[in-house]
């Protein structure tokens, strides 16, 4: 099994941006040592909670204190952008850090609408163009529009040798359906919405179409994990992401609270039952609890490879969480 890294660059309580993204550089090069084969940064925007807002720059900073890892966003939020704008600025990553790039696309309008507004700076762009961008993004990538297509002509710079392989991030059939038809690389967001998972992942295999991205299916699922020495330490650390979900599905504050402040917290009755569903979305224990789970998941997906996101409060606790993981598998 492949296990990667996805990095959203939460803000704890008490620190800030400048700390967070050194927290990330760091978390990088232990992912690279401890043996993990992708490092994705997200994008995010209108938020005091998450410093990923630009995953290109964030993706050029990793790289260049990595040398192995592959290093994608999770992802590209292409409806408010240009397809070409997206494949020259991946063209230019893979030409800086050749055969290291991942990209990575997302259907999500980015916010709320004055966000996306702002981020289409006022133009209204649909997102049932989704997959026609797709397309064209595809094509600019590979140099493959159709001869009717009016930017035939308008190339995507560097000529690079080699092209960043592209993903589709997706919760539903409907995204597997995007990806498949690309023939692009399908990651499944169990870390989001697991409901329709399995559904989604053989929808893509059954109906991939092979391209100049790739000739067969590519799969990842995406999803929390807490790892710990011990089942109770692991619960406890899971605390303070119980609190940061609860606080996303809410729309508010998005920090990521401590252990102590959570415990100091009553929860009302609602609460309690949001932050029970949402741990359908997470896998939280030792690192041979949270192994069997992720065997049990692998043959439900049919996928050898899984994405961790880890939203903890504590640093040094988070490192030592991929740092059980990566060992476990090893």
């Amino acid at each position: 099994m492949k296990l990667s890294v996805l990095d959203q660059a939460p803000i704890s309580r008490g620190s800030g941006p400048v700390e967070t993204l050194e927290n990330t550089l760091e978390l990088a090069k232990t992912a690279e040592k401890l043996g993990y084969t992708r490092y994705w940064v997200a994008e995010h925007h209108n938020t005091n909670g998450l410093t990923s807002v630009s995953p290109e720059i964030l993706m050029a900073r990793i790289a260049s204190c990595t040398d192995t890892i592959r290093v994608g966003s999770g992802g590209v939020l292409l409806p408010q952008y240009s397809p070409y704008k997206v494949a020259e600025n991946f063209k230019l990553l893979e030409a800086m850090f050749p055969g290291r790039i991942d990209l990575g696309i997302g259907r999500s309008p980015g916010g709320s609408q004055d966000t996306r507004l702002a981020l289409t700076d006022g133009a209204p762009k649909s997102m049932q163009e989704f997959p026609r961008q797709l397309a064209d993004l595809q094509g600019f990538l590979h140099n493959t529009l159709p001869k009717d297509h009016p930017y035939r002509l308008v190339k995507a710079a560097p000529r690079t040798e080699t092209v960043p392989p592209m993903w589709v991030l997706g919760l539903s059939e409907r995204g597997a359906a995007n990806a498949a038809e690309q023939g692009a690389g399908f990651v499944f967001g169990h870390f989001i919405s697991p409901a329709k998972g399995h559904e989604a992942l053989r929808t893509y295999r059954e109906n991939f179409q092979a391209s100049p991205n790739a000739e067969k299916p590519h799969t990842i699922v995406c999803i929390f994990v807490v790892c710990a020495d011990t089942e109770a330490e692991a619960e406890e650390l899971a605390l303070s992401q119980d609190k940061w979900l609860l606080n996303v599905g809410k729309g508010s504050d998005v920090k990521v609270p401590s252990i102590e402040e959570v415990k100091k917290r009553t929860f009302t009755k609602d609460e309690l039952q949001e932050i029970k569903k949402n741990r359908e979305r997470c896998v939280i224990g030792t690192p041979e609890q949270v192994k069997k789970t992720l065997h049990r998941l692998q043959d439900v997906y049919d996928t050898d490879e899984f994405m961790v996101i880890t939203n903890i409060y504590d640093h040094k606790a988070k490192l030592h969480s991929y740092k059980l993981l990566a060992e476990a598998f090893q």
